[in-house]
């Protein structure tokens, strides 16, 4: 079997090879497997692009085309408050902009076992509360000013804080280590906060006041809300929100299927590689939910441009368009006049190595027909004879 196998390691990627080696029965005869190989060997010959294809223009015309269709709709959780998902054309547009900040921006956290099964629902539903984020103002009735010494009162809601296990101790405790300055008494049924400065003013308190609202007591920061749903036979945590570096720390999440629709986070998370197949999985999850066909290859190549410099670029004027090394390429985009200006105060020089500089200046362009280039040897005249 060895032997059929090194007949096609010049003709096959070592990575097809390995593929069908590990996917072959432990039965497959020689016959077989020789067949095999050869119908992988045609499927990657018809697969292959040809020299000066205009492999760019095909995706771009493949992905937009369909993209026209698209509509432009948002998907709400029913019965959850801002749980909402961004579907179709925006979301295409967020991911290939290279947008930091999401509109709706969400993780999909797998459990482990017995989380997964659902048999302890009671504890699948704790889990859930254990992650979403609870804010000061998530647990408080009223937040009041002291004007004779300036203190800060804050009135616990003891039902609320029972039912997400929180104790004053835990309230002060977050509340010291998120605020600079400030003396904490525990007064049982709320706690109130003294500045350390005897300067302090009603301007200052204030302040303070509304800063404390949003001080995190329990819970991953940025997860607004949380949602179990079923998944065939698990339950997976559908959150509002994302931070996937603390919630991989979680003991009882399962961190090789956890994601979220958060490239950035996943470039800084798990590196380049992860983020550039979250935009294809990201991108072909949006053209499939809107039922239309785009080859993956045509995903990959966006992806490949978007990560190919080992960071996650945009298509935009300030992303890609602005590292390409042609200066018309650069000036065709937006902005022209900035981009010749600053080219010629350093000389810049433009091979004109590419499709839109030669169609801009009316010659061939490099690909099909258009890629070889003849040379001639002038026969000698006479008189150089």
């Amino acid at each position: 079997m060895a032997d059929i196998f090194s007949e096609f390691e010049d003709r096959l990627p070592q990575k097809i090879i390995d593929e069908i080696k590990n996917s072959l029965p432990k039965s497959a005869s020689d016959a077989k497997v020789k067949k095999i190989l050869e119908a992988a060997y045609e499927e990657y010959t018809i697969a292959k692009v040809s020299p000066g294809e205009s492999v760019g223009l095909i995706s771009a015309e493949s992905i937009g085309e369909p993209g026209t269709q698209m509509t432009l709709n948002t998907f709400h959780f029913a019965g959850v408050a801002e749980m909402n998902v961004t579907l179709g054309l925006p979301r295409i547009i967020e991911i290939l902009d290279g947008r930091k900040e999401l509109d709706n921006p969400m993780m999909e956290i797998y459990l482990k076992k017995p989380y997964a099964t659902g048999k302890k629902i009671e504890e699948l539903r704790q889990l859930a509360l254990q992650i979403k984020e609870t804010k000061l103002r998530d647990i408080s009735t009223e937040l009041s000013i002291n004007i004779a010494d300036f203190t800060i009162e804050v009135k616990l809601d003891k039902d609320k804080m029972k039912g997400i296990e929180i104790t004053n101790s835990k309230v002060t405790d977050a509340v010291s280590k998120q605020l600079k300055g400030y003396n904490i008494k525990d007064n049982k049924d709320s706690i109130i906060l003294k500045s350390r400065s005897k300067e302090s003013t009603f301007n200052d308190a204030y302040k303070t006041k509304e800063k404390i609202k949003d001080i995190t007591i329990k819970g991953v920061k940025g997860i607004s809300q949380v949602l179990p749903v079923k998944r065939e036979d698990e339950f997976v945590i559908i959150t509002a929100g994302s931070n996937l570096a603390d919630v991989l720390q979680l003991e009882e999440v399962d961190a090789y299927r956890t994601t979220t629709n958060n490239i950035f986070e996943i470039e800084q998370v798990l590196g380049i590689e992860a983020a550039r197949q979250s935009i294809v999985n990201e991108i072909f999850k949006v053209i499939e939910s809107q039922g239309l066909n785009v080859d993956v290859r045509h995903i990959m190549l966006v992806a490949d441009t978007m990560c190919v410099n080992g960071s996650l670029k945009g298509i935009t004027r300030y992303g890609v368009v602005s590292e390409k090394s042609s200066v018309l390429a650069r000036a065709s985009f937006e902005t022209p006049i900035k981009h010749i200006i600053n080219a010629a105060l350093v000389g810049e020089v433009d091979n004109l190595d590419s499709v839109v500089e030669n169609v801009m200046i009316n010659q061939p362009i490099p690909i099909g027909t258009g890629l070889p280039s003849l040379s001639v040897k002038q026969p000698k005249t006479a008189k150089e004879k």
